[in-house]
């Protein structure tokens, strides 16, 4: 079960789809039909992110700064 924190966020249908799919995962079979749906629902979630927020490029600086580089 979701923590009592975190279920005014989260769905019953999507936690049912959460936990549908971790059983799938702890599984050696492949659902080819749910990893497309992921997929698109992943395409859709960075566009939306692109339009709001524009290119973030923040992978690179985040590592330097964890590895303690310095800006050059």
């Amino acid at each position: 079960m979701i923590t009592q924190m975190n279920k005014s966020i989260i769905t019953p249908e999507l936690e049912a789809e959460f936990l549908a799919a971790v059983e799938q995962a702890m599984t050696s079979k492949r659902d080819p039909e749910a990893m497309r749906r992921a997929a698109g629902r992943m395409d859709r979630s960075r566009e939306e992110t692109y339009r709001q927020h524009g290119l973030l490029d923040i992978g690179v600086p985040a590592i330097r700064e964890l590895r303690g580089d310095r800006p050059e």
